[in-house]
């Protein structure tokens, strides 16, 4: 190493949000990797608890330790349609962000001779004989074996070829003097407020009878004003709650990209991409934390297994990019029939199945059979011009 090197690392991970703390938790629970040293670069040594990750799995979870919440049934509404689901094996499940960073830190605390944490900023990543070298904006270098990068990527966009959505909401945490909510049922989607032309709904987190974060959320091209979200929400918690009084104690907003832009796993020979960056951050639904997971295991594994990352670093199949593809075209073009699709899958399909299905874990057989629970001809159409535009063609 050069002499001038402040720190000399096996593994560096570029970024402390979710994915790359996931990266960082899985390799702590790994003993085969117990030798190898971890230095973890944040911008920001403190987090704030701005947001919550919600995800689906049955059976245990690597943070069901620090889960808020679970819920074994949900319901979905738009305005013809409303009924609620049993999931069978499965269970909803949510995080605070400041449970999950704390819970990380404590564990690699822990382990002071494998992980450092630096708060910093990576402005270069060189590739070196045999690694990487990542320049600091203090100056520092670190030459490393391998670097792992989840900040968000940078795109250059191609509107002709693909498409770019965002997923924004804004939600409130709420309490009531009575009995308002169900704790065992998680709203996943209440389509019956006014489109306008988008995809919108409501999706509401019940923790106790009193006590539930509702979320009002768009799939959209560009984010709102802040006043637009929170005028939905009082509308729509008057409704919900019949006039009746109601108190937020907290609040959260954000918004998460939906493209099929590509956005590769690896950079180069020893930089891979984690999170956002890898496209962990499902393009038809936003649906990442669970993604993380299975990218952080995987890449563990083969770490473990044989010393190098796996060649296909995710193991993402084509065909689920191709169906999220479709649907992200028709949201794009016609939001507001979302809802509508959404009902069909629901009603047509096992909870189960569709979670496996976004999941992408059905089979083909499974596949063929959730695709024909929708109507066709939207889906068609955006077949077709996802062809035009693969042969050159303006879309």
């Amino acid at each position: 190493m050069p002499p001038d090197d402040a720190y000399a690392c096996d593994y560096l991970i570029i970024g402390g949000g979710a994915a790359g703390l996931s990266l960082a938790y899985h390799l702590a629970q790994e003993p085969r990797l117990a030798d190898k040293r971890v230095v973890v670069v944040e911008p920001e040594s403190v987090k704030a608890n701005d947001r919550t990750w919600r995800y689906w799995a049955t059976g245990s979870t690597p943070f069901e330790a620090v889960e808020a919440h679970r819920w074994a049934k949900l319901v979905l509404r738009t305005p013809t349609y409303e009924h609620v689901f049993g999931l069978g094996p499965y269970r909803y499940r949510m995080v605070r962000a400041q449970d999950f960073y704390t819970h990380v830190h404590q564990v690699l605390a822990a382990r002071p001779a494998q992980f450092t944490c630096l708060s910093g900023r990576v402005v270069a990543l060189t590739e070196v004989p045999g690694g990487v070298c990542a320049r600091l904006a203090d100056g520092q270098s670190l030459r490393v074996r391998y670097a792992f990068d989840s900040r968000l990527p940078a795109l250059v966009r191609e509107p002709t070829r693909y498409r770019y959505l965002e997923q924004h909401f804004r939600g409130w945490e709420v309490e009531t003097d009575h009995d308002a909510f169900d704790p065992d049922t998680v709203q996943f989607m209440d389509f019956r407020v006014p489109q306008r032309g988008q995809a919108r709904f409501v999706y509401t987190l019940p923790f106790s009878k009193r006590r539930a974060l509702v979320e009002f959320t768009v799939f959209s091209p560009q984010r709102l004003p802040v006043e637009e979200y929170e005028t939905e929400l009082r509308r729509y918690l008057a409704a919900q709650l019949a006039g009746q009084p109601y108190r937020i104690v907290a609040e959260e907003g954000g918004s998460i990209p939906m493209t099929d832009h590509p956005l590769p796993a690896r950079a180069s020979a020893h930089v891979l991409n984690l999170g956002t960056r890898a496209g962990r951050a499902k393009p038809s639904t936003g649906y990442t934390f669970a993604r993380i997971q299975r990218h952080s295991a995987r890449l563990v594994q083969a770490l473990a297994t044989t010393g190098y990352p796996p060649v296909d670093a995710t193991g993402d199949r084509w065909q689920f990019r191709l169906f999220d593809t479709l649907l992200l075209d028709v949201i794009q073009r016609h939001g507001d029939q979302l809802g509508g699709i959404f009902a069909d899958l629901f009603h047509r399909n096992a909870v189960p199945r569709l979670f496996a299905f976004l999941d992408e874990q059905t089979s083909w057989r499974e596949n063929y059979y959730i695709m024909r629970s929708v109507t066709p001809w939207p889906f068609l159409q955006a077949l077709g011009r996802v062809l035009w535009s693969r042969t050159g063609k303006r879309p």
